[in-house]
């Protein structure tokens, strides 16, 4: 029986994102900051086009319960968690940018580039990246200033050249673009996907562990719950790929299967992928069980991102 009823992780997930929103907003208001001289208000506008108004937040949701787990609560793991989803929606704005996935819809509104122009969303891009290491510096995250200098390197990382954009290069190379397209073997796939996908949620949940200071061993732990559910948030997204429809996620679907991606699904199929999910989720609440129910919104969050519709 499961420790925490839908239902209340459902409000959960809801009060967090609520309060992700609130901050973000903040965040993103048109007064500029000491050593900033002007903010333009079509940057602001488009920015906040962006970020603001959608999705589940996730991340920073992972962020704060991951902190929650090791005692850090309050404040700091929330803004930890708006740097973490500036970055995130840094990289949907430049994927779907023409040159990269050329995407009309995100969350059920239209791309930035579609919404202003191309030019305005790369600038977006730049500026929300930037603005993420602007935030985790921040004295509000943590008043320990290792702990903040952790935390820009893991996000630093997890963002970068072995981390999302080099998944990003892996899977425009894997595409034919830059040399003749091949299959991917199902190592490859889950490489790619690793790091395109997965480290930012990875890294969501060992910002949990840097914000509470844990041990190496609930460090280690956390940290492989975090590549689990990295794993099966985009073996998920995938299957609603081919199993969803454009209204319901709010984004084109078949777009992988129509450009021939390489996925897990592909490898395994549907009934292979779907229960590759149910061993992931299995796993990722094996290795919770040292934080005994301490660690129930977690293991709820497993089975929701394993679960999930949109």
């Amino acid at each position: 029986m499961d420790a925490v009823p839908d239902h209340d992780f459902s409000r959960r997930l809801t009060a967090v994102a609520g309060e992700a929103e609130t901050a973000l907003e903040r965040l993103l208001g048109n007064d500029a900051l000491p050593g900033e001289v002007v903010r333009p208000p079509r940057l602001m506008e488009a920015m906040r086009h962006a970020v603001l108004g959608g999705g589940k937040r996730l991340r920073p949701f992972l962020v704060v319960e991951s902190a929650a787990l090791f005692g850090a609560t309050g404040h700091g793991p929330l803004l930890a968690g708006c740097a973490l989803e500036c970055l995130h929606c840094y990289s949907l704005v430049h994927d779907d940018l023409p040159s990269m996935d050329n995407d009309d819809l995100r969350r059920g509104r239209p791309t930035v580039h579609k919404a202003f122009d191309e030019a305005t969303a790369i600038l977006v891009g730049d500026a929300l990246l930037t603005l993420a290491f602007d935030i985790l510096a921040r004295e509000e995250v943590h008043p320990d200033a290792h702990v903040r200098t952790a935390l820009v390197r893991e996000l630093g990382r997890a963002g970068g050249i072995g981390g999302m954009v080099g998944g990003q290069m892996l899977d425009l190379a894997a595409e034919g673009r830059f040399e003749a397209k091949r299959a991917l073997s199902e190592s490859e796939i889950i490489t790619l996907q690793a790091m395109k996908t997965g480290a930012l949620l990875r890294f969501a949940c060992r910002a949990g562990g840097i914000l509470g200071k844990a041990d190496a061993a609930a460090s280690a732990a956390i940290d492989r719950y975090g590549a689990i559910v990295g794993q099966a948030f985009q073996i998920a997204d995938d299957l609603l790929d081919v199993e969803g429809d454009t209204a319901t996620l709010g984004k084109a679907a078949g777009k992988d299967a129509a450009a021939g991606k390489g996925t897990l699904v592909t490898a395994l199929g549907i009934e292979g992928a779907h229960a590759k999910l149910d061993a992931l989720v299995a796993e990722a609440e094996s290795v919770l069980k040292p934080f005994g129910a301490k660690a129930d919104v977690l293991r709820a969050t497993a089975r929701f991102i394993a679960n999930r519709r949109t």
